[in-house]
């Protein structure tokens, strides 16, 4: 750790043992930052993550559970709390992508449902849960580094069609990072959001072929693959301070893919 573990902040990342989550994880690791990590495996599952970046409770747990559901959500601020006694950052990174990709004029109730629950309605009860854990350590006089940081998409503005309720709960997580910045300001907590584009992960791996040959056709003004990494490194700066007068605010990370080019 970068810090004495004394005046090390606390992060909290949803979905932070795998794919994005994880690049998240490592970069904020590289800050000194204390990790609660969130997922749905077993702990069994995750245990070499879990020893790579720390593995003891005075600097990494597992909070297992669905943040879809709010009892799951529950215990995990409680864990955090128990064991760290702060939170000074909320990544809200956990999501899904539809089971079965179709088209909005054949998409389920059960599958828009389920994305919804997940991608927006699970972060925006964890992001007023920690909000309000935030403001009360600002009235303690200790408001020191605390942020909320919402990882959506760039599904939040490009439309796919055979997809809808992925983007539809990506738009909705971009208002919630306007309305929580808005109701923040008076505390000074920044609310931002990071907007990836195509990023190789597990999300993604049954789309390499169509999404490689795209890229290679010029889909992206920077001709690779975005990484968990580079989406770790725009956190980083946010959680950092870097830009500390632009709450609400998009930080892209889609390699140009969504610049508007003749």
């Amino acid at each position: 750790m970068s810090k004495s573990m004394a005046a090390a902040p606390v992060a909290l990342i949803t979905g932070g043992t795998r794919g994005i989550g994880l690049g998240i994880a490592r970069a904020l690791s590289g800050e000194g930052y204390r990790l609660a990590l969130n997922g749905l495996r077993p702990v069994g599952a995750v245990r070499d993550i879990l020893g790579e970046l720390g593995g003891q409770e005075k600097d990494l747990i597992y909070c297992r559970g669905d943040i879809g559901c709010a009892a799951d959500r529950k215990d995990i601020i409680e864990a955090v709390m128990r064991v760290y006694g702060d939170l000074h950052l909320l990544v809200n990174n956990a999501g899904v992508a539809p089971k079965m990709r179709l088209d909005i004029l054949e998409t389920s109730e059960e599958s828009f449902e389920r994305v919804i629950k997940t991608n927006l309605q699970g972060a925006f009860f964890l992001s007023q849960a920690a909000a309000n854990l935030m403001i009360r350590n600002c009235r303690e006089g200790n408001p020191e580094g605390r942020s909320i940081i919402n990882i959506s998409s760039i599904s939040a503005t490009v439309a796919s069609a055979h997809r809808g309720e992925y983007c539809i709960a990506k738009a909705g997580l971009s208002m919630t990072t306007q309305l929580f910045a808005t109701r923040l300001g008076e505390y000074d907590i920044p609310v931002y959001e990071v907007r990836p584009g195509i990023i190789k992960t597990d999300m993604t791996a049954g789309v390499a072929e169509k999404y490689g040959r795209l890229i290679a056709e010029g889909l992206c003004v920077q001709s690779r693959w975005g990484l968990p990494e580079d989406v770790g490194s725009a956190v980083a700066a946010l959680a950092r301070g870097d830009f500390p007068y632009s709450t609400g605010q998009v930080i892209m990370v889609d390699g140009g893919l969504t610049l508007r080019r003749l």
